[in-house]
């Protein structure tokens, strides 16, 4: 009888302490949500590779992170956003956009900040005669049927694209060649894959693996086009996210910093992309 008793109050013991270690466990998972939560970022589709790798980087030092990127246009996430797209973060290719969504309440006042300023180049693949190095004006050549450009009614590098040819005297005459990416990406991808025989495209692209191995460029003036000044905000959503916080420390660390340097991008206050 005895026996009895006391197995059956072990076994309570056991039932009971397998309860509270369930209940420990289960109260421990919103706190690792809080510092793990999901971070979605709305990001300019010339971040592409250097945002790749600086989530890589960024996984193996915050493993409990998890980040989710969206590549497109600036001015379509802009007007996304202002729709209720569900972003924390908004790495944009135009400064304006973020200031303005802050203007409009829907970022967090004093979180934009300047990250990195844009390049564009002339690409034509490997396979072509024509050379870039002899500057804008190769685009009139016979040889160059369609040219790729981002469109320039929401893509910043479009736009800059445009004024860059404007500058050189061969936008109107280069018109009818022209087809228009989503985004710089899309623009990319069409002289890349022979739908387009040249691109002007985001420099970051351009160095790409696969892009560099394809093709060559020529680094279109500066002095052409208005600066492609580029800076995040942190919208609503992302508003005291711990994630959000670590993430943007490291976009701001010098491995960060780097990464967008080794990408071709000019970090405020370098007059060159090379040093962070």
């Amino acid at each position: 009888m005895f026996i009895k008793t006391y197995q059956k109050k072990m076994a309570h013991l056991v039932f009971t302490a397998g309860i509270v270690l369930l209940a420990i466990l289960f109260a421990c998972l919103p706190y690792r949500a809080q510092g793990g939560e999901k971070i979605l970022i709305a990001a300019a589709s010339d971040l592409n590779f250097a945002m790749d790798e600086m989530l890589s980087a960024f996984g193996k030092a915050h493993p409990t992170v998890d980040v989710d990127v969206s590549y497109g246009s600036s001015g379509n996430f802009y007007a996304q956003i202002k729709q209720g797209a569900p972003y924390d973060i908004f790495f944009s290719a135009d400064a304006s956009y973020p200031a303005r969504l802050e203007e409009e309440g829907f970022s967090v006042k004093g979180q934009q900040r300047l990250y990195a300023i844009g390049q564009i180049v002339l690409w034509i693949p490997g396979k072509s005669s024509l050379d870039p190095q002899k500057g804008l004006e190769v685009v009139l050549k016979p040889a160059v049927k369609k040219l790729a450009i981002a469109n320039p009614k929401h893509a910043p590098y479009g736009r800059a694209a445009e004024e860059s040819l404007r500058y050189y005297g061969v936008l109107d005459k280069v018109r009818d060649k022209l087809v228009f990416g989503e985004n710089i990406s899309q623009a990319a991808q069409f002289a890349q894959t022979g739908a387009a025989d040249a691109g002007i495209i985001a420099l970051s692209l351009a160095i790409s693996p696969k892009m560099a191995r394809d093709g060559t460029y020529w680094v279109i003036p500066e002095s052409s086009h208005n600066k492609l000044e580029q800076s995040y905000t942190v919208l609503q959503r992302g508003k005291d996210k711990p994630g959000v916080k670590s993430f943007l420390e490291f976009v701001q660390s010098k491995n960060g910093r780097k990464i967008l340097s080794d990408f071709g991008f000019v970090l405020p206050g370098c007059s060159s992309g090379l040093q962070p």
